[in-house]
């Protein structure tokens, strides 16, 4: 078995864009074979399945739009496209956002004054009312849900973005499908090629077997990991909800067929591909079944492969767990830097929240060791919100390390966040509780958990503006930590919780609907002097400076300031044409370094530009203090 060069067709065999792609076939294949034979050496289909594979590589080239080839090339030319500080993403419901994939295409506008460029659209793809997950169950990987509109205007809209340089991020749910999509609809007919293509048993005994050691995902809404279906008498896995079945990667049909809808994505003009719940892709008895060592060999796969196909699209691993499973998921040995070219930061953006709630940044230092080791030439999708809960993933280590007891800590910082803590500020709630452990995680917009939503209702002026200050502070450190910035949509213009998602039978036990709010324009975030205008405006700097800032393009140049006050958080982010100090103060009081500590790490001039207040600052001597105010920040730019 091996790979061979594959003529292309014949009018294409002059092209410079095709012979680059013969030298990437030539170049990936032992890599994509030996990834396979890893997987699927012992599969009585092995060797058919691996020619299909092969082929479908070669068709995703040959079928690909020339723009999008031209534009692979030009991305390819600048060593890491997505690495850059001028990039500044939103992810948003379309439907919630604005209704329609048409009603999208002129929002442009809006998105060109706030200085967002990369849009990612959540779950399109067809879903079954009131089974959806938000989105999240997939009845057709290649129908546009008809609540969107259809293919051809996502088609469009991918075109108004790429002529305006904007890119698009879409979805691929790779773990597994609605029990309404074709694939389980044969199933429960009884067709054994397609019962196959799940974890489908005859009893109980397997399941068992499984549940020994498998947590629960959602232990209040969808206890177990098993359903029983009754169409065809058997079992089959559902990790998330029953409606998902979980797809059997141990079949080789199943990675090909999937990575044939991969590459229909791509060839839609997606820039960046989002793979949902990378974690739980193979299973194994008597394990978590979650990150285990073949899921990233599957990545590292659909990685090699993209690469020669389609190498404009990059691949973002959403895997939220701990700190040094995520790293894992940039690949490591010989594929380090080859699995995923971004992942979330949900460590970050966990901690950040930590250190919002009680004033202290040295849990957040503390996992700092382990997030610099991200390999080169790979970055970070940085966030404070998403459309998911909030988990307190960070380990007991760091916590400890910090003087606190993990348990009792944990415990306060969700509490602080549902507002049941003494002098909390936030209107979050706990999701998924599991009564078993005391384990939760936390629900709420970005505005309502730093506490404008209690503040706006009790018309507190003082309460508003400390709610805005944390606002922009979470926003700020997240945009110039280093990485591809994320907005969440409404956190542009402070949105608070949206509890209309109580009144809908096929949301009201899921709690996360309250921060995927239905966006209402009677208000724009244009009218002066407004909490939502304040906070629009102030975003809007943020993601201007940081186009100015060519510190900020994430070359792995972050080093961290030592934890001499553990209220503030800062680092320096250099390259040949900038120095740029970034120092965040989560307390609520003034907080201050002496300027000793900047000599320390590298600071050569007296003289400092912050861009965010646009004041210069001359360094003191070296028991002097540069003070920030209570939840302020400063981005000093050395005037070298």
């Amino acid at each position: 078995m091996e790979v061979q060069k594959i003529p292309l067709k014949k009018e294409s065999r002059k092209s410079r864009g095709s012979e680059l792609f013969n030298e990437r076939l030539n170049q990936c294949s032992s890599s994509i074979l030996e990834l396979y034979k890893e997987l699927y050496a012992d599969h009585p289909s092995c060797n058919e399945v691996f020619d299909s594979l092969v082929n479908i590589v070669i068709n995703a080239y040959t079928d690909r739009p020339p723009t999008l080839k031209k534009r692979d090339v030009q991305k390819l030319e600048q060593h890491g496209w997505f690495l850059s500080n001028q990039l500044a993403g939103m992810s948003l419901y379309v439907d919630r956002f604005c209704g329609t994939l048409k009603n999208l295409s002129g929002q442009v506008d809006y998105f060109d004054a706030l200085g967002v460029n990369v849009l990612h659209l959540m779950p399109l793809f067809e879903s079954p009312p009131g089974e959806s997950d938000g989105g999240y169950a997939v009845s057709d990987f290649k129908k546009v849900d008809p609540r969107f509109g259809n293919l051809q205007d996502l088609q469009q809209l991918a075109k108004k973005l790429h002529t305006n340089e904007k890119f698009l991020m879409t979805d691929m749910v790779l773990n597994h499908t609605s029990h309404r999509h074709i694939w389980a609809k044969k199933a429960k007919e009884g067709i054994i090629d397609y019962q196959e293509f799940y974890y489908m048993y005859d009893d109980h005994t397997i399941p068992a077997e499984f549940e020994l050691s498998m947590p629960e995902i959602f232990p209040e809404s969808a206890p177990g990991n098993f359903t029983y279906v009754e169409e065809c008498k058997k079992w089959v896995m559902t990790v998330f909800h029953n409606y998902q079945w979980d797809l059997n990667y141990t079949n080789p049909a199943v990675l090909v067929a999937m990575i044939d809808t991969l590459f229909f994505y791509a060839n839609l003009g997606v820039d960046i591909l989002r793979i949902d719940a990378p974690a739980f892709i193979w299973k194994q008895a008597g394990t978590s079944s979650q990150n285990l060592p073949k899921a990233h060999t599957i990545l590292q796969l659909i990685k090699q492969c993209v690469h020669v196909a389609t190498p404009g699209m990059a691949l973002l691993a959403e895997a939220i767990v701990a700190p040094n499973d995520i790293m894992q998921y940039f690949g490591k040995g010989n594929f380090a830097g080859k699995e995923s070219d971004l992942a979330y930061n949900a460590t970050q953006m966990a901690v950040q929240w930590d250190a919002l709630a009680t004033g202290d940044t040295r849990v957040m230092l503390s996992a700092q060791n382990i997030l610099l080791q991200k390999p080169s030439g790979t970055t970070w999708i940085t966030y404070t919100r998403c459309h998911d809960d909030i988990g307190l993933g960070y380990d007991d280590y760091m916590i400890s390390q910090s003087g606190y007891d993990p348990w009792l800590h944990r415990q306060f910082i969700k509490s602080h966040y549902s507002g049941s803590a003494d002098g909390s500020w936030s209107t979050g709630a706990l999701f998924s509780i599991n009564p078993a452990t005391g384990d939760a995680r936390i629900s709420g917009t970005l505005a309502s958990l730093c506490g404008l939503e209690k503040a706006l209702d009790e018309k507190d002026e003082d309460m508003i503006s400390q709610a805005i200050r944390k606002i922009l502070l979470m926003q700020a450190q997240s945009f110039f930590i280093g990485g591809l910035p994320m907005l969440y949509y409404g956190d542009e213009s402070g949105t608070t919780n949206d509890y209309s998602y109580l009144q809908d039978e096929g949301k009201s036990y899921d709690n996360r609907w309250m921060h995927r709010p239905i966006i209402k324009r009677e208000k724009p975030p244009g009218i002066a002097g407004t909490a939502q205008q304040k906070i629009f405006a102030g975003t809007q700097q943020l993601l201007k400076i940081r186009k100015k800032c060519p510190a900020v393009a994430d070359h792995n140049n972050i080093s961290w300031f030592p934890a001499t006050n553990i209220h503030i958080a800062a680092f320096v982010r250099t390259s040949i044409e900038q120095n740029l100090y970034c120092l965040f103060n989560y307390g609520s009081k003034p907080a201050g370094l002496t300027w000793y500590t900047f000599k320390e790490k590298g600071l050569k001039t007296e003289l400092l530009f912050d861009h965010w207040s646009e004041q210069n600052f001359k360094a003191g001597s070296d028991d002097e203090f540069l003070v920030i105010p209570p939840h302020g920040f400063f981005l000093l730019e050395e005037k070298l």
